[in-house]
């Protein structure tokens, strides 16, 4: 123990004070006991490595009596002062603490015993993992092959086939035979010393179309010799015979199309893709977000990893891809079987639509429009809007170079009106270097459905044109009379004059928006989340909490598909207008369609939560009203009268009663103004409102200052503090307020000379600067100008007032840095980071803390130290600290009480086996769950640390 924790441990412990009541410090002029107590000094010094610091006691014998009497006789007056010492705030002390200090001692430690978490792993490691290598090496030889080929019985055998099951190996010309209906599989031949890469096209196979499997044809047309195929397993040369009898008067494209293979042009091919290979890429491009050029090099490596490269196909292949992709969206939208074919698809109509959204005639009661006020919720379509800026273009080609095959007829001009300046300057670079900035965005924001003709490009930024022509191409998929609530995180802007930029818009989007009775069917709202950098206004305006019939509905649902469409930004940057613009449809398309078929169970367990919430919430609910019900009554009729109108006062606006800092000295600054006018002239050039005003903000300074001292001297924040250049100007800001003290408060300098210490270096921040509170009866009588008491007491009231916002907002980040800090920080530059931000925090918490402290103190002390005297409560140490979440209590009681339940059964099954268990200490395997959590070691005697292993006695059953 060093001579500092032995001289406070020998140091007689006060008593704590009452709550009720204050500490009274009274001079009787006698010498206290504690003068002849033994003195702790020492010295401290750094080791050679200079990373610790060496303490050492020296003992000194206590001055003498004269000298106590006559240091005692100097020292100052002591008054009656409030001690609220004990109730500082401690910066990283607690459950959250964000300093690495010393660690409590616990009884019951719980060691962990490590282990892989994957054990068949682990098994197959040590156990198997050369047996599987010595069977891979098998592989790459004959294997088990018999001397003759196992079909005709008379040829070597010296092909194998890679895709057959078994891979047995036959001889070229049954290998031939066999392969007629798998003309696509990878062949391999034994050259007496290893397998090589082989084709069938070489040994002789001939691809027939338009006749059925193992028929030739009379009159066979060949294709070209360079005949590419591209298959799942590679790119294969193959030899294709054409139907040229009677039999057959299809074109090559078609007989290529009947048998599964996608030709690459119509006019005498020479590549195409079997529908297998394209419906692979398709798949893995939609949940893999992989590019055609990394499928295509896939290929390649597939058929020749040595480097040696087939054919050049890839830009074939792109085209090829982007005409199957097209060819699916319309054949799953149905346009197969209408007459009017592929130009008769009006706008929108292969979406998939959300089948849970509100669609009358499909999924609505045919008297829906007559609903009563307390089912009109159910009949609201959500729609969340955003942008987003990572999927830009390019500003290179052009649709007339590369139109797309999705978007139907393209007018000539987009727009003919000149008030919509966005679409006027769509085909021009009105962004540097870029065609499109982003996209824009519309899902149903409840089910996370993309809408028809719901997404388009901006050219330059998030501009309320783009978002007003979005909007106006999703609602015309709506019905007209269906209440529309529209999520968007700027809606607090945007909606202003909305209806008039919408009836600019071209004839085809204006629908019935000039209807007064359409127009009053739209809400406006903020996403929960957005919403919390908004202003109090916009939060009372604009929440999803207070907008009728929003349900539970967050409105962030717009933000999970950009994370999905994020992994094709890097490849549609760089694309053409109509590639991109069909590789996006696609994509939305696979989102629309993943949001299908996971509904149904979204749904069960949105009912499921609600359901229990129900109760929970109902429980909570019927309590508050109880307890609050001489209140219910005037809380309901303001909340039916707000609904009903809703320019009535707002019941969910947080009342503030009294007025700021700001507010309160511009009152007092008025009262002087016009005492002024009135002919009262000023003794100094600075008022008294200014002077106190001043005499605050250096107190509060030296608050701020001593708490930037803490910090760095905890060395618990990265930044740099330049102490001495903020104690020079507090020192300079201090001499202006004891020049103003010797004009209005003279009282105050006869005071600070009497508690003046002969340390010439006392440190500003400590500094008391005795404002009118401090001061006893007598000297504010005697040396204080009348009506600063008064004064100050309106500002302590403002200084608690505003103080106590403050550290309720800073409890709260600091709730959210720890949080994330739990969650994100995984290594020690992460944690290190998380430690500075949330240091910086707790200087404000301290700061808050202290500023509300030091304004009820002084408050106090106006009021003679009667503290019921004063409105606001003493703030304590332990009521400094975050608020829990009500679920996370009931995570932890839930956790604890399994523990507790593991030890109570551990213990039993000891004590049934005849064996006292002394000390119980659960064992944490890692990688398991609670539930699963069953080892635990009985120990006697003390607890052991973690980096020990746990000693096993005799009599000590585990």
């Amino acid at each position: 123990m060093s001579w500092r924790k032995s001289r406070n441990n020998r140091r007689p412990r006060s008593p704590s004070p009452n709550d009720g009541a204050h500490v009274i410090r009274l001079h009787t002029g006698s010498i206290p006991s504690v003068v002849n107590a033994p003195i702790d000094a020492g010295i401290e010094r750094m080791s050679a490595d200079k990373r610790r610091t060496i303490s050492e006691a020296i003992p000194a014998l206590p001055p003498s009596p004269l000298k106590r009497l006559r240091v005692a006789a100097l020292a100052p007056v002591a008054t009656s002062t409030v001690d609220i010492e004990g109730d500082s705030y401690r910066m990283g002390v607690g459950d959250d603490d964000w300093e690495d200090g010393q660690a409590p001692f616990r009884s019951d430690p719980t060691p962990r015993v490590l282990r892989p978490a994957d054990y068949t792993l682990r098994t197959w490691m040590l156990k198997h993992r050369d047996e599987y290598l010595r069977l891979m090496l098998w592989h790459e030889g004959r294997g088990a092959s018999l001397p003759s080929c196992p079909d005709c019985q008379e040829n070597e055998p010296v092909y194998r086939c890679r895709d057959c099951f078994g891979g047995a190996m036959r001889c070229g010309s049954c290998c031939v035979r066999a392969h007629r209906e798998n003309p696509f599989h990878t062949i391999e031949f034994w050259n007496g010393t290893c397998f090589v890469r082989h084709s069938l096209k070489s040994l002789g196979l001939r691809i027939q179309l338009g006749h059925p499997p193992l028929q030739e044809c009379d009159r066979p047309n060949p294709a070209r010799d360079d005949f590419v195929l591209l298959h799942c397993g590679g790119i294969h040369n193959i030899s294709v015979d054409f139907c040229g009898c009677h039999l057959s008067s299809d074109p090559c494209y078609i007989q290529l199309l009947r048998v599964g293979m996608f030709p690459a042009s119509t006019d005498t091919p020479r590549t195409c893709a079997t529908f297998s290979c394209l419906d692979q890429y398709h798949s893995l491009t939609l949940q893999g977000k992989i590019t055609g050029y990394d499928y295509y090099k896939s290929l390649e490596g597939l058929t020749n990893a040595t480097g040696l490269k087939p054919p050049d196909r890839y830009q074939v292949f792109l085209r090829m891809a982007r005409q199957y992709r097209h060819l699916l969206s319309l054949k799953r939208g149905g346009r197969g079987y209408d007459g009017r074919g592929v130009l008769g698809t009006t706008p929108g109509e292969l979406a998939i639509r959300c089948p849970a959204c509100p669609r009358p005639g499909i999924n609505l009661p045919k008297d829906w429009a007559r609903a009563p006020p307390s089912q009109a919720g159910l009949y609201v379509f959500f729609l969340a809007i955003d942008a987003c800026f990572r999927l830009k273009r390019r500003a290179f080609s052009n649709e007339i170079r590369d139109p797309a095959l999705g978007d139907g007829d393209q007018p000539e001009e987009i727009n003919t009106c000149t008030g919509l300046a966005a679409l006027d300057y769509a085909n021009t670079k009105y962004s540097r270097g870029y065609s499109a900035t982003g996209v824009g965005m519309g899902v149903c924001a409840r089910h996370e459905f993309v809408q028809p003709n719901g997404v388009a490009d901006l050219q330059a930024g998030e501009r309320h044109a783009n978002m007003d022509y979005i909007l106006a191409s999703i609602i015309r998929h709506l019905h007209p009379f269906l209440r529309k609530m529209i999520s968007y995180d700027i809606a607090c802007q945007w909606w202003k004059k909305l209806f008039e930029r919408l009836r600019a818009l071209p004839p085809m989007l204006r629908l019935h928006l000039v209807l007064d009775v359409f127009l009053k069917l739209f809400i406006f709202v903020v996403p929960k989340l957005h919403i919390l950098g908004h202003a109090t206004a916009c939060q009372l305006l604009y929440s999803l909490n207070f907008a009728l019939g929003s349900r539970q509905t967050d409105g962030e649902g717009i933000e999970r598909p950009w994370s999905m469409i994020g992994g094709v930004a890097a490849s549609t940057c760089v694309s053409g207008p109509g590639a991109r613009l069909d590789l996006l449809d696609d994509h939305w398309s696979y989102w629309n369609w993943s949001k299908l078929i996971g509904l149904p169970k979204i749904i069960r367990r949105r009912l499921d939560q609600a359901l229990h919430e129900q109760v929970v919430q109902r429980e909570a609910f019927d309590a508050f009203s109880l307890q609050q019900q001489e209140r219910v009554s005037v809380w309901k009729a303001m909340v039916h009268d707000f609904e009903a109108d809703g320019t009535k006062p707002n019941p969910y606006e947080a009342k503030i009663d009294g007025l700021t800092e700001a507010q309160v000295r511009e009152q007092f600054e008025e009262e002087e103004d016009a005492q002024i006018a009135a002919g009262k002239r000023r003794i100094h050039d600075v008022g008294p409102v200014s002077f106190l005003s001043d005499l605050l903000d250096v107190e509060s300074e030296q608050r701020r200052v001593a708490g930037l001292a803490e910090l760095k001297k905890a060395k618990s924040t990265s930044m740099k503090i330049n102490l001495q250049r903020l104690r020079r100007n507090l020192n300079k800001r201090i001499g202006a307020i004891q020049k103003l003290q010797a004009t209005y408060m003279p009282s105050s300098l006869l005071r600070l000379r009497e508690t003046q210490t002969s340390d010439n270096e006392a440190l500003p921040e400590n500094v008391p600067l005795f404002p009118p509170s401090a001061l006893t009866i007598g000297e504010r009588e005697a040396g204080c100008l009348s009506g600063l008491l008064e004064m100050e007491k309106a500002m302590r009231e403002a200084q608690c007032r505003a103080a106590l916002v403050g550290l309720q907002n800073q409890l709260l980040i600091k709730y959210r840095l720890l949080l994330y800090k739990t969650n994100h920080s995984r290594n020690q530059a992460m944690n290190t980071q998380s430690r500075a931000l949330v240091a910086r925090n707790e200087s404000q918490v301290l700061l808050h803390s202290k500023k509300y402290q030091a304004a009820w103190r002084a408050l106090v002390l106006i009021e003679g130290g009667r503290e019921e005297a004063v409105g606001w409560k003493r703030l304590r140490q332990e009521d400094i600290r975050c608020l829990e979440d009500p679920e996370h209590i009931v995570k932890k009681d839930l956790r604890g009480q399994r523990a507790e339940a593991r030890r109570a059964r551990k213990e039993a099954e000891l004590r049934a086996v005849g064996i006292t268990p002394l000390n119980i200490h659960r064992v944490q395997v890692e990688g398991k769950s609670d539930e699963e959590e069953e080892g635990v070691t009985a120990v006697p005697g003390p607890a052991l640390p973690r980096s020990r292993k746990l000693p096993i006695q005799k009599g000590t059953a585990i």
